[in-house]
């Protein structure tokens, strides 16, 4: 049985579906608004949602993110706990916090400042 998840937008109930309505082919279930257009995937195996719902400005923001962060723990320099637990620190935030999927579009430009500056020093 699936949790209600509202729309992070327009606050009506998203449906929970396959990620084929978006995608065009299966990569899970994910939780989705109509009126929006905003998603968020789901842990594998659960309907616990991988973060908040996002637009496709905010989807933008969060890959942007991704981009930015990614690299300090894929690379090996940091650990991926250990990176973590970095920005949620530069962020001021709890590490149970620190996650890219939840954040809104404002902390994910946070995120890209941050380690664009952390480049810099190295």
């Amino acid at each position: 049985m699936s949790i209600t998840k509202l729309c992070d937008y327009c606050g009506k109930p998203a449906i929970y579906t396959d990620s084929s309505l978006v995608y065009g082919k299966s990569y899970g279930m994910i939780y989705y608004c109509p009126d929006c257009h905003a998603w968020v995937g789901v842990h594998r195996g659960t309907d616990k949602p991988l973060g908040r719902l996002a637009d496709a400005e905010l989807r933008d923001w969060k890959k942007k993110a991704h981009d930015a962060f990614d690299p300090l723990w894929r690379t090996g320099r940091m650990k991926r706990n250990t990176a973590y637990a970095w920005l949620a620190q530069k962020l001021g935030i709890e590490v149970k916090q620190a996650h890219i999927g939840m954040f809104d579009a404002a902390q994910c430009m946070q995120v890209i400042q941050i380690c664009q500056q952390e480049r810099s020093y190295h």
